[in-house]
């Protein structure tokens, strides 16, 4: 099944609801990072959620999220946009645990306990949205709900899950986002919390092969699901050779020389990619005129 999300509403109109399979995706960000299975579970829900969040947003709006907690994996960052498209890495790819007590990938103690969810949002105007809390869990969906609710005031539910094979290669990801709409009644929300409660692990919903539209369906027993939207959702980065050129005439003509002087040419990695771009002594010196 190709990546996409689904943009939805029901209960008429009283709830709004994202939902999406990612496992290519996260394969992608896997295989550029070398992620091991931990960290890539961390780092999938993040990039999962991520591209949900990026699909609220409108035009050439874009997001950037940091979730900075006291584990062993450090920093994950990744950013998207209203396009599907999204990239990401964590600071030490090379995390892995022992399963946890509910036989699960121990997210948590890769992330830590301790540390603070960050958003910033780029929506064209002069100066960023940004929101800010502290983790409560680690496990980052728990992370995320507590950043609607407390950040931006929107009741929320978030899930997000990833499946990894013995081979470290991703084997299941994808996930939901619900959202209660102002003048919801309670009776809504109660059935919502059950509902909700009693769906099995997104991630294994998507492993069995459902579709974003049947999670949704599973999720809202006996409601109908309007359809909105559905969009391609890829890793995609921005860098490109250029980008990095021009990065490297904003250092001044003095750096460049030393470039080419100590190191006869110039090596430039993107962290969210890995992407290598290389920059002969020639190129260095075409860079310096410029």
């Amino acid at each position: 099944m190709k990546d996409y999300l689904i943009k939805a509403t029901t209960y008429n109109g009283m709830i709004r609801a994202y939902a999406a399979t990612s496992t290519e995706l996260v394969e992608e960000a896997r295989r550029r990072q070398d992620t091991w299975a931990t960290a890539s579970a961390a780092l999938g829900r993040t990039l999962t959620i991520t591209t949900m969040m990026g699909a609220m947003l409108k035009g050439n709006d874009s997001i950037t999220v940091k979730v900075e907690g006291d584990g062993p994996i450090g920093a994950i960052v990744t950013d998207g946009n209203a396009k599907g498209h999204v990239r990401g890495y964590v600071i030490n790819p090379h995390v892995d645990f022992d399963l946890n007590e509910k036989g699960k990938l121990d997210v948590a103690r890769a992330v830590g306990r301790q540390g603070k969810v960050s958003v910033i949002k780029d929506l064209g105007l002069r100066d960023y949205f940004t929101g800010e809390v502290p983790i409560i869990s680690g496990e980052i969906s728990e992370d995320f709900t507590y950043y609607f609710v407390t950040s931006e005031q929107i009741p929320s539910a978030v899930g997000a899950g990833v499946l990894v094979n013995p081979d470290h290669t991703i084997l299941a990801a994808g996930g939901f986002i619900v959202q209660v709409m102002p003048g919801a009644d309670e009776e809504i929300i109660t059935k919502l919390e059950n509902q909700i409660n009693e769906l099995p692990a997104i991630s294994k919903l998507i492993q069995e092969g459902n579709t974003p539209e049947q999670i949704l369906q599973r999720l809202f027993v006996g409601e109908e699901v309007k359809i909105h939207e559905k969009m391609p959702i890829e890793f995609r980065c921005k860098c490109s050779k250029e980008r990095i050129a021009n990065a490297i005439i904003g250092l001044g003509k003095e750096e460049i020389q030393n470039m080419i002087e100590e190191d006869n040419g110039a090596e430039a990695s993107c962290h969210f990619c890995n992407e290598t771009y290389t920059f002969t002594r020639e190129e260095l010196e075409d860079l310096k005129q410029q």
